[in-house]
């Protein structure tokens, strides 16, 4: 059996954010056991599963990747819909569109420290438009 949820998470500001409850309340009841599949409708935005303790790693990551792309980065022809737009391409790029996560006992089996990022590479982002297709 599959089940196919669309929704909008944001929008959210330039950065790093843990959603892991936000994607939960839009699945309902999760299947006693199954995958979830959760993609990302962006080019610009990322998601992926780190740590959801200790809010200094999130602030990290966007040091880290504003770091490795910045904004004004010298060679860029892609600039028309500003500064931050083709470094938040490449950003998305390292960090994905897609993950899957294994559900048991009508939970995602995530671990104790991990939880669901939304990754917004933009200055002015909007809503963020989601994916999730759970397979039992």
């Amino acid at each position: 059996m599959v089940d196919l949820y669309e929704f909008s998470l944001g929008p959210f500001a330039r950065g790093f954010h843990v959603v892991t409850d936000d994607v939960v309340r839009h699945l309902g009841r999760l299947p006693e056991i199954g995958v979830l599949n959760l993609f990302i409708k962006h080019t610009s935005a990322a998601i992926c599963i780190n740590e959801n303790y200790d809010p200094d790693v999130l602030d990290d990551f966007s040091t880290f990747y504003d770091r490795l792309v910045p904004e004004y980065f010298p060679g860029m022809k892609h600039t028309t819909e500003g500064p931050d737009d083709m470094p938040a391409h490449i950003k998305s790029v390292f960090t994905g569109t897609s993950l899957m996560v294994p559900i048991s006992d009508h939970k995602l089996c995530l671990g104790t420290w991990q939880g669901i990022y939304l990754c917004e590479f933009r200055n002015n982002a909007r809503a963020r438009d989601l994916v999730a297709t759970i397979i039992t």
